[in-house]
């Protein structure tokens, strides 16, 4: 079973060293990485040419980051596809063996995710905080729940038979992707209740009120756009998730 990763990549030279190391030190032996820089202008792929394991990198520029992972989904040829963020990286060596093991044992399952930390600076061992999604359930996006999108890993199919990401959307492709996956289309998912990723706090949809405001349209756009409408309590469950994970 292959398992592509997909880093996207834009002026990342400070922090895609440690991306690309977890990709290149995990146990698993059949990964594919692919690389979708957006034309970098500082030294991003003198770092990303200095690694052996990457597939192909292609750099050019792009209409942001769910353009870029458009384009990453469309020239991987795994049986899992994952999305690991440039100035992300993975919790540990053996990742990418657990979630394979979690799609081998059970062939029902579409797509697994998992815990997040985060942290600040060029120190991942020193946590500022940890989300702990809940496994998949029915009132699931009611509640104001949503998987943690960089723990994502996805079986291909469901990319060539759902569709990728709505590029027009500035933070919640993600988000779209996920309801339209699991709640439109009731592909089985798994949790896999470990650290997968670890995170660098500042990324877009979580960065400052405008960005919440943003992301909490978008989030309501991404409901309509599917046909579905979000009960009373997702108003008010939602926007008190995103406001903790501020702290």
């Amino acid at each position: 079973m292959k398992v592509s990763i997909i880093t996207i990549t834009l002026n990342s030279a400070s922090t895609v060293r440690d991306t690309l190391e977890s990709v290149a030190c995990q146990t698993y032996p059949n990964i594919e990485h692919v690389i979708v820089d957006g034309a970098s202008s500082d030294k991003t792929l003198t770092e990303v040419n200095k690694y052996k394991h990457l597939h192909k990198v292609i750099s050019e520029p792009d209409q942001g980051i769910y353009d870029a992972m458009n384009k990453g989904i469309q020239n991987v040829s795994g049986d899992i596809v994952g999305i690991l963020n440039s100035d992300d990286v993975f919790a540990d060596n053996n990742v990418i063996s657990k979630i394979v093991r979690q799609f081998k044992e059970n062939k029902s399952i579409y797509t697994v995710y998992g815990n997040i930390t985060y942290f600040k600076g060029d120190y991942p061992e020193k946590i500022k905080r940890t989300w702990i999604p809940k496994p998949y359930y029915e009132d699931f996006f009611e509640d104001g729940e949503v998987p943690p999108h960089p723990t994502l890993f996805v079986r291909k199919e469901v990319y060539d038979i759902i569709g990728t990401y709505y590029p027009k959307f500035k933070i919640a492709s993600d988000y779209e992707f996920m309801l339209r996956m699991l709640k439109l289309h009731n592909y089985k998912s798994y949790h896999l209740n470990e650290v997968l990723v670890r995170m660098r706090l500042g990324g877009d949809s979580g960065s400052g009120l405008h960005n919440l405001i943003l992301n909490n349209n978008e989030v309501l756009q991404a409901w309509k756009m599917n046909g579905l409408t979000p009960p009373l309590k997702f108003y008010f469950k939602r926007p008190v998730k995103k406001i903790r994970q501020l702290f």
